[in-house]
């Protein structure tokens, strides 16, 4: 580790590791110059050995991204943390800033790893140029950056903000990477050393990143500083992750099934599943009440597994029972459409339940449809079209999608939202507005939904202006799937007992 006023980051400043083996030859035939062949023969196949343990082994992290090879990372900027502690006694005092770069991830997706690295390398640069002699740096993981103080006498709140505001000005300019142009803001927090919960700098790092942390909650280009009730929230945030991880392993999650029926014949046309909480003790909880949590615990995609896998599982099971379901309708989140791997996992899936394509209807929110503009959530719905599946557009008319995302998503139907069906019996602005709706679906060639039936009245009104089908509380609230079986069978017998048609009823 450097002296206490250097700082940690040697970019186009000092020399690389990869430079120092230049030297090899020089000092090799310096050896023999000095000590004759034998001398040849141990430091040609010793110094390389001991360079390598000097330079590449100690404190290296192998996962650092290109251009961050010299700057230093967690061990050091916390033994930096922990010389200021050591000095507490002298009178000087320091504090530690976490920056974390926004949006890291979309970057990621949209513009690809090198570029991703690219903006890392810069924004540490433009970093380290703001900081004062001997202020200290250090790469921790992602996009984050951790700044170690310097020594000060005193050192006030309002300083530590000026700071943060600096740094976020200095990553303000657009960075050029390849063909793109970026602009890139960052969120900050910091912690001052007297206010860390103990005095080692493992103990100021953490408190650092746990107000970089609420500053991301907040918003981008957010700062906030440390704040002791902190730790408190992001402890029960964990605690809830791994409740959450426990629920999905142990099945307390699972899909409760909505039927959705066809307005010209009554028959079933499939199921929605949907997520349910049977909690030990809050008893059933719904999505809204645990979603939130399953987001900040990253695990948002586990959920999509654990839905996908027993939602195929149900449609094996009625067929097996031989009752008819034509599809089951799975929610997917825009991370799980961003991942490449989703196609190829949905075409094993189906594979191993011995079911077609055909029978998954892939739902997709139309705030991702409208808001989205990566290349690889497009190229993964597409590919599921390909395959086979159903692309339905749930919550439609909330999210302001326009025809050509409709059209450049794929969509084969339609959900209606719920907000344009409530009164649709009564209002007759609902019903235009419906009307309009249904009559630019049936222009675009694609099927429609109606959501959130709950009376005869509006079943019988949308029916009329042609929607295709229904689903809400007026046709069956969601149930477990053990209570589907005499759902269905009950429908199927009630439908075969009704006259047809130029027949008479018996």
């Amino acid at each position: 580790m450097g002296s206490r006023g250097e700082r940690f980051i040697w970019i186009g400043g000092q020399l690389r590791r990869q430079e120092v083996l230049v030297f090899l030859p020089a000092v090799t035939l310096l050896a023999f110059w000095a000590g004759g062949e034998r001398m040849l023969i141990l430091t040609a196949l010793g110094l390389p050995v001991v360079l390598l343990l000097a330079l590449v082994l100690p404190g290296r992290n192998a996962a650092a991204p290109e251009g961050l090879g010299g700057l230093a990372q967690r061990p050091q900027i916390i033994a930096t943390l922990d010389e200021t502690f050591g000095a507490e006694s002298a009178g000087w005092t320091t504090a530690c800033l976490v920056v974390q770069i926004d949006g890291l991830c979309c970057l990621m997706e949209r513009h690809g790893h090198t570029v991703w690295t690219e903006v890392i390398a810069r924004s540490a640069e433009r970093i380290s140029a703001a900081l004062r002699q001997g202020d200290s740096l250090a790469w921790l993981s992602g996009g984050s950056f951790a700044i170690a103080l310097r020594h000060v006498r005193r050192l006030e709140v309002e300083e530590l903000m000026q700071l943060a505001v600096r740094m976020q000005a200095a990553l303000a300019p657009p960075i050029h990477a390849g063909a793109a142009r970026l602009q890139v803001t960052c969120c900050v927090g910091f912690c001052p050393a007297d206010s860390a919960p103990s005095s080692s700098g493992r103990s100021l790092l953490e408190a650092a990143q746990i107000a970089a942390e609420e500053a991301r909650r907040a918003g981008p280009g957010s700062i906030r500083s440390y704040a002791p009730e902190m730790a408190g929230l992001r402890a029960s945030r964990c605690a809830l992750a791994a409740e959450l991880q426990a629920a999905l392993e142990e099945g307390q999650i699972r899909p409760w099934f909505q039927p959705q029926i066809c307005t010209d014949t009554g028959a079933i046309s499939g199921f929605e599943a949907l997520a349910r909480w049977l909690h030990p003790r809050r008893g059933l909880l719904h999505p809204a009440d645990f979603l939130d949590g399953l987001v900040e615990a990253g695990l948002v995609e586990r959920l999509g597994e654990v839905m996908l896998q027993q939602s195929l599982r149900a449609l094996q099971d009625w067929d097996r029972a031989g009752l008819r379901v034509p599809t089951v309708g799975v929610n997917f989140s825009a991370a799980e459409l961003r991942n490449p791997r989703l196609v190829d996992k949905l075409r094993w899936e189906l594979d191993r339940f011995d079911l077609t394509p055909d029978r998954l209807s892939v739902e997709i929110l139309e705030t991702v449809v409208a808001e989205t503009d990566s290349d690889i959530v497009v190229q993964t719905v597409a590919s599921l079209a390909r395959l086979g599946c159903g692309i339905d557009l749930d919550d439609f008319g909330t999210g302001h999608a326009s025809i050509g995302n409709i059209r450049r998503f794929t969509v084969r139907r339609l959900k209606v939202d719920r907000s344009f069906i409530s009164r649709v019996d009564e209002d007759r602005d609902q019903q235009r507005m419906l009307s309009a709706i249904l009559s630019l679906a049936e222009r675009l060639g694609l099927d429609t939904l109606a959501e959130g039936v709950e009376t005869p009245g509006e079943h019988a009104m949308v029916a009329q202006l042609g929607c295709g089908h229904v689903q809400g509380f007026g046709i069956a609230r969601p149930m477990p799937f053990e209570d589907t079986l005499d759902w269905i069978a009950r429908r199927q017998a009630s439908l075969s007992s009704m006259p047809r048609i130029g027949h008479r009823a018996g």
